[in-house]
């Protein structure tokens, strides 16, 4: 299961990288808010399906109150603030640096989790990690650097994802991933609503152009591919090394961005060789911890 799990981050990593190149792009043609919410639903409706159709039903009805409540934290914490968050700020900012200051949420989970999840990291993962970081850094030296409101927004997003993950890693013990991934995106979605009617933007919804509800499509296919795979393969490893290993998503839009621009330089290759050396050095450093029994919640 552990191989299995990691499989499905590493693919969560490429899907996130391609994601917010192509996302940038989307909330340039919409409003982000309104970008966020359709995106949303869109994915919390073909969630709803696979519950029918996986028959979840008995599945729902026997959740306690508590479980309930975790899972309209997830929906809030992670399935709405953030994005609106997120995709205001990613239209004030550039794909790359949006993609680079999402990714250093594996900082913030690591202390979390160590706190809350009980979870240990050794000597090894942590030089992985910063050489991750390292090799995100270097490829993103070759765009102009600034910090500005968007980028402000993405990073207080990034904390709220943060959060939620530890939230999520936490239910997903007794919770199917798919139930986790329903409640993130089916209550998320309520809650944007929320917002959209009380800033009174709900009528926007009716104005959006054919080749909005193109990026919308192509967007929420990213998105519902991105959650399957991330609560999935959450499910089987931990939270700190899954968020690390997000960081690969990170040179992936910076090349993208690259490539849209016509730039490429010897730094994202560079960057891509110390990524992949962090990447070996953070799998391999946990492989041996993942055996031992030390990733459960206490119960106390």
């Amino acid at each position: 299961m552990y191989k299995k799990g990691l499989i499905l981050v590493l693919i969560t990593s490429i899907i996130s990288g391609i994601s917010i190149f192509i996302n940038k792009f989307g909330v340039d043609f919409s409003n982000p808010y309104i970008f966020a919410f359709l995106k949303n639903t869109a994915v919390a409706l073909i969630f709803t399906g696979l519950i029918v159709f996986f028959k979840y039903f008995k599945t729902l009805r026997q959740l306690k109150p508590k479980q309930w409540l975790i899972l309209l934290s997830i929906g809030l914490i992670g399935g709405s603030i953030p994005f609106l968050l997120f995709f205001k700020g990613l239209s004030m900012t550039s794909a790359a640096q949006g993609s680079f200051l999402q990714k250093t949420m594996f900082i913030y989970v690591v202390a979390m989790a160590v706190i809350f999840l009980k979870e240990k990291v050794s000597k090894n993962f942590l030089i992985g990690a910063l050489l991750l970081l390292l090799g995100n850094l270097l490829a993103l030296k070759t765009l102009k650097l600034s910090f500005g409101y968007g980028d402000l927004l993405i990073f207080i997003a990034t904390l709220f994802w943060a959060l939620e993950n530890i939230i999520s890693k936490y239910a997903l013990r007794d919770l199917p991933p798919k139930i986790v991934a329903w409640g993130r995106m089916f209550f998320g979605s309520i809650f944007i609503s929320c917002f959209l009617a009380l800033t009174g933007q709900t009528s926007l919804i009716f104005s959006i152009n054919p080749s909005q509800i193109t990026w919308i499509l192509i967007t929420s296919a990213l998105l519902f591919g991105y959650i399957i795979t991330w609560y999935s393969g959450l499910k089987n490893i931990p939270v700190s090394l899954a968020t690390t290993i997000l960081l690969l998503g990170s040179p992936i839009t910076t090349l993208l961005s690259l490539i849209s621009a016509g730039k490429i330089h010897l730094n994202e290759a560079a960057s891509g060789i110390i990524i992949l050396c962090g990447l070996i050095v953070t799998i391999f450093a946990y492989k041996n911890f993942y055996k031992k029994p030390l990733l459960l919640v206490s119960n106390h």
